[in-house]
C-alpha cells in the first residue's frame, strides 16, 4: 500500500504540473484511485478534507459576489486613477497598493478578477501597454494576499491545520508583508517608470471619468460594507468568540443573502467550485500518503538533514516554499508540508510557530516567480490572453524572479530577526 499511495501522489504531482489535464480532474481522479484500490476507506478519506477551509473559502467567496455587483470595487480604482490626475506612475503605483490591500481582505484570486478589467479600461484609455500592470498585480496580489488568513488560500490551509487565527497573521507577517510590498513597488516603478508615459490627451480623457458612476446600486454597497465590516470584526475578535473562520465566513454569506433577498443560484453560481473541488482531491491525496506513513519518514529525512535545529530548519523550510512553490502551484505544496510539518514537531518537540510563518511566506511570496506559482498568476494570465495581451512564461520569469528573490530575502532577515534571534 506504501507504493501504490505514492505512485499515486507523484503521478498525480507530476499530471497537475503538466497542465495537460485540468488540475481539479487529476486531483479528484487520484483521490477516488487511493479510495477504490484500497489505500484509504471513504471515513478515513472524509476524516482527511478540513471542512473549515472549504468553508471560509465558499463564505468570502459568495460575500465578494454578492458585493461587487454595487461597482464598489471600481469606483476605488476609477477613484485611485482619478486622484493620481491621470499620470502613469501614481496610478501604477496606487493601483498596486489598493491590489496589495484588497488582497489581504479579501483574496488575491478575488482581487485580480477585480481588478484586471478596469485596469484594461484605464491602461487602454492612457495609451499604455497593460502587460506592466497586470505583471505588477500578479506581485502585489500574492505579497499582499500572505498578510492575513483569508488572504492567499495557503494562509487558510495553514491557519485552519495549525489552529492560527486573523489576527496572529495579521500581527506576525502584516509587518514584513508591508515592507515587501513597499520594496516591490519601488523595483518595479524602476523597472517600468521610463515606459509609463502618456500623452496630456490620454490624461484629460482619465479625468473624465466619474467614479460615482462606478456604484451601480447604493443601497446593496452599504449592505455589502456593513456585512464585510461584522465579518472582519469577527475574525479579528476570533479569540474571544472562539468562532472558526468558516462560521464566521458563512454566516456573513446568509446574512448578506437575507439583506439583499438574492436568490441564491447567481452568487453560488460565482463560487469557484473548480477550486473547492481541487481542494477536496488534494486533502485526500495528502491523507493518504499520511495514512502508510510516507509523511512520517519525510519529516524523519528533514529532521537528519538540519540536525533538528530550529534555525536551520525553519530557514530551510522558507527557502524550500519559495523554490517549490514556483514549480508547482503553492497550493498543493503547502496542502502537503503541513502534515509534514506537524510530524516533524511530534518527532523532535522542535517549536513549531516560526516554522508555520516560514511556510507561509515562502509559499506566498514564492509563488510570484513563475506564471504558474499561484492561482492568482494562472488566471491574470488566462485574462491578458483573452484581450490579446499573452504573458509568456520567461517574458513573466523574467521581470518577476529577481523581485520574488528580493522578497524572500527581506522575509529570511525578517523571520531570523523575529523568531530565531
Amino acid at each position: 500500500m506504501f507504493l501504490l499511495a505514492v505512485v499515486i501522489f507523484v503521478l498525480t504531482y507530476a499530471i497537475i504540473i503538466s497542465e495537460k489535464i485540468h488540475r481539479t480532474v487529476v486531483a479528484l481522479a487520484g483521490a477516488a484511485l487511493l479510495i477504490l484500490l484500497g489505500v484509504l476507506n471513504q471515513e478515513a478519506a472524509l476524516e482527511g478534507v478540513d471542512f473549515n477551509t472549504l468553508g471560509l473559502l465558499i463564505g468570502m467567496m459568495i460575500i465578494v459576489a454578492i458585493a461587487k455587483e454595487s461597482g464598489m470595487f471600481q469606483y476605488v480604482a476609477i477613484w485611485a486613477a482619478k486622484v493620481a490626475k491621470g499620470k502613469p506612475i501614481p496610478i501604477f503605483i496606487l493601483l498596486g497598493a489598493i491590489t496589495a490591500v484588497f488582497s489581504a481582505f479579501l483574496d488575491n484570486v478575488t482581487t485580480v478578477l477585480l481588478m484586471v478589467p478596469v485596469t484594461f479600461v484605464i491602461t487602454h484609455n492612457l495609451k499604455l501597454n497593460p502587460k506592466m500592470f497586470l505583471i505588477g498585480t500578479i506581485l502585489l496580489s500574492n505579497v499582499g494576499g500572505a498578510a492575513t488568513l483569508i488572504g492567499d488560500p495557503p494562509n487558510i490551509l495553514i491557519g485552519s491545520a495549525a489552529g492560527l487565527s486573523f489576527n496572529d497573521f495579521l500581527f506576525n507577517l502584516g509587518p514584513v508583508v508591508v515592507i515587501v510590498s513597499a520594496v516591490t513597488l519601488v523595483l518595479l516603478y524602476f523597472k517600468y517608470r521610463k515606459h509609463l508615459v502618456t500623452t496630456p490627451e490620454a490624461q484629460a480623457q482619465i479625468l473624465k471619468f466619474n467614479p460615482k458612476e462606478a456604484i451601480t446600486d447604493k443601497p446593496l454597497l452599504i449592505k455589502s460594507l456593513i456585512v464585510l465590516g461584522v465579518v472582519l470584526v469577527g475574525f479579528f475578535t476570533h479569540s474571544m468568540t472562539h468562532l472558526e473562520g468558516a462560521t464566521i465566513a458563512l454566516a456573513g454569506a446568509a446574512l448578506l443573502l437575507l439583506l439583499t433577498m438574492n436568490e441564491p443560484e447567481n452568487p453560488l453560481r460565482e463560487v469557484e467550485w473548480t477550486t473547492i473541488f481541487f481542494f477536496i482531491g488534494l486533502f485526500i491525496l495528502v491523507r493518504g500518503m499520511e495514512e502508510v506513513g510516507a509523511i512520517h519518514i519525510l519529516a524523519e529525512k528533514m529532521l537528519e538533514l538540519t540536525k533538528g535545529d530550529l534555525t536551520v530548519t525553519t530557514l530551510t523550510v522558507l527557502w524550500a516554499s519559495g523554490v517549490f512553490s514556483a514549480i508547482v502551484d503553492n497550493i498543493p505544496f503547502v496542502a502537503t508540508m503541513i502534515p509534514l510539518i506537524h510530524n516533524m514537531g511530534e518527532i523532535s518537540g522542535i517549536a513549531l510557530g516560526p516554522l508555520w510563518w516560514a511556510l507561509a511566506l515562502g509559499a506566498d511570496i514564492g509563488g510570484n516567480a513563475t506564471i504558474v506559482g499561484a492561482s492568482a498568476n494562472v488566471v491574470v494570465s488566462g485574462l491578458a490572453a483573452k484581450e490579446g495581451h499573452k504573458i509568456g512564461f520567461g517574458e513573466y520569469m523574467k521581470a518577476a524572479l529577481p523581485l520574488t528573490f528580493v522578497g524572500l530575502l527581506i522575509c529570511t532577515g525578517y523571520v531570523y530577526i523575529r523568531y530565531l534571534a
